[in-house]
């Protein structure tokens, strides 16, 4: 198979799994005008506080074995590669069920000390999400690793679909039904709940995800293999401590955030405006998600190949061109248009949004150039760069943040994945070479700095003129990556199949 050809069956995935994720973020998103509408900026910021949470608990239950899932599968000395999933779900389902045990068991002190004192039930709920969501996320793999790409994005939207009719419900439809119908809902519903209703409609949509992979559960025995569990888990706990290590990286910063001011109110007041303007970023992180799910098991299916590194080296490239178009279409029309995604009381955070896009795409090189590692099992240099990385966000946080607000959170997200990033191409290049196009990717970076520049100080006297001149510098960007990449003979061929089709019908 042609490398052409290997490339399209990737965008293919790309597509469906972004399908999943960038339209499900996107109509997730969606809720974030919502919120700031009906919440007052401190009842966000509790919102993003406890999601914080949520992420790096996932990332401890989920303890690795995604990654560990996909490497083992396909690793041709297993004779039986269906006891590599039984093993790696037994061992998330126990895990889950002991950490929601435990913890429920001691919710209110652990509520307490999280600041939650007053609604242990908050924290209660998402002892219960992050649980569910941990078990299920091996049967999303497992849907990943067996192409049944379709099957997983269905799944994924009608869950994102039944998250938002919940929200709209108890947020919205509810509080008017009880103002003309009280006894109708009252059996159900109080008026003052507020934000939890946010968590109850996560609570069910988790329940939904399990209810909808209950076949996934099915078709093996249940049973470990001792030997390749000791095997799995020698290359899963590097995994876990570098996920633990980068959920801390992207989320510490909202945990920190509410016990670095000595007004509990300012802090939630600037955590809301600055967790609903890091949402406006959630293009660069829905594009960035969409790559992850496809490329993983694209690697991992064809790491006994000569050339792999080729083929992680091509398909970064392409990465950093997708990525960079994406950092300035939203930069570019941040000012006049993605503004409106979020109530006016907000809009003193966008400012936040150009930066945690770079972060996000530092990031995204960073996953890419951890192939060196993962595909020669020696993961323990990933847990050793992303606390590194993790040492260097806390640091800037706790110096910062008390003095220049969210905008140092921002700025330590850059700071760290770039760091991880130099670390891993440097350490990388000497143990497992991978022939990345240096030169036309900083060509590239250094190009879209330029538009940057010129986009944001240049010709910006009236909105119109604005726009006209933002969306002709974006036309520039994809006008020199069809040239350079030479792909206008690939475009006439996707015309030619178009009209050829069109003809037949």
């Amino acid at each position: 198979m042609s490398k052409i050809s290997e490339l399209k069956g990737l965008l293919k995935d790309t597509v469906i799994y972004g399908l999943s994720s960038i339209l499900g973020r996107f109509l997730n998103f969606l809720l974030v005008p919502f919120y700031t509408r009906v919440l007052i900026e401190g009842e966000y910021g509790i919102v993003t506080n406890l999601y914080a949470y949520t992420a790096l608990l996932l990332a401890m239950l989920t303890f690795g074995m995604e990654t560990t899932y996909f490497r083992f599968f396909n690793n041709k000395e297993i004779k039986n590669p269906m006891q590599v999933y039984a093993n790696s779900l037994i061992f998330l389902i126990l895990l889950s069920l002991l950490f929601a045990t435990s913890t429920l068991f001691f919710l209110h002190p652990i509520s307490e000390l999280l600041g939650y004192a007053s609604h242990p039930d908050f924290v209660a709920m998402v002892i219960v999400m992050v649980a569910l969501d941990a078990i299920t996320s091996l049967p999303f793999a497992r849907l990943r690793c067996e192409d049944k790409a379709w099957k997983f994005a269905g799944i994924k939207l009608s869950n994102i679909g039944l998250n938002i009719l919940l929200n709209i419900f108890f947020l919205l439809i509810c509080p008017i039904i009880y103002r003309h119908y009280p006894d109708s809902i009252s059996w159900f519903y109080r008026p003052d709940y507020g934000v939890g209703y946010i968590f109850v409609s996560n609570v069910i949509t988790s329940l939904y995800n399990v209810v909808m992979l209950r076949k996934e559960f099915r078709g093996f025995k249940y049973r470990i293999d001792t030997a390749l569990m000791h095997r799995m888990m020698t290359y899963a706990f590097p995994i876990l401590c570098i996920s633990i290590a980068g959920i801390l990286n992207q989320s510490v910063d909202k945990m920190l955030f509410p016990f670095l001011f000595a007004n509990t109110n300012e802090a939630m007041t600037q955590l809301g405006i600055y967790g609903a303007c890091f949402k406006i970023a959630v293009v660069m992180v829905m594009f960035i998600q969409a790559y992850r799910y496809a490329i993983e098991p694209f690697i991992f299916k064809r790491s006994e190949r000569s050339d792999v590194a080729e083929t992680n080296a091509m398909t970064t490239h392409y990465f950093l061109i997708f990525s960079l178009f994406i950092f300035l279409m939203v930069s570019f029309y941040l000012d006049d248009i993605f503004k409106i995604l979020v109530a006016g009381s907000y809009h003193e955070g966008l400012k936040v949004v150009p930066i945690v896009m770079v972060g996000e795409l530092l990031f995204g090189l960073y996953f890419n150039l951890a192939f060196w590692f993962k595909l020669n099992d020696q993961t323990y240099w990933g847990t050793l760069f992303t606390f590194i990385g993790c040492i260097i966000t806390i640091a800037i946080i706790c110096i910062f943040v008390p003095t220049h607000g969210y905008m140092a959170c921002a700025w330590a997200t850059v700071a760290c994945n770039g760091t991880m990033l130099l670390l891993s191409y440097i350490i990388g290049q000497r143990r497992y070479p991978i022939p990345y196009p240096i030169r036309k990717m900083t060509f590239y970076t250094l190009f879209t700095a330029l538009l940057f520049v010129g986009g944001m100080y240049m010709l910006n006297d009236t909105p119109a003129l604005r726009l006209l001149w933002r969306t002709v510098l974006l036309i520039a960007f994809a006008a020199m990556a069809i040239r350079v990449e030479g792909l206008m003979p690939v475009i006439k061929s996707l015309k030619t199949n178009f009209k050829n089709k069109k003809t037949k019908k």
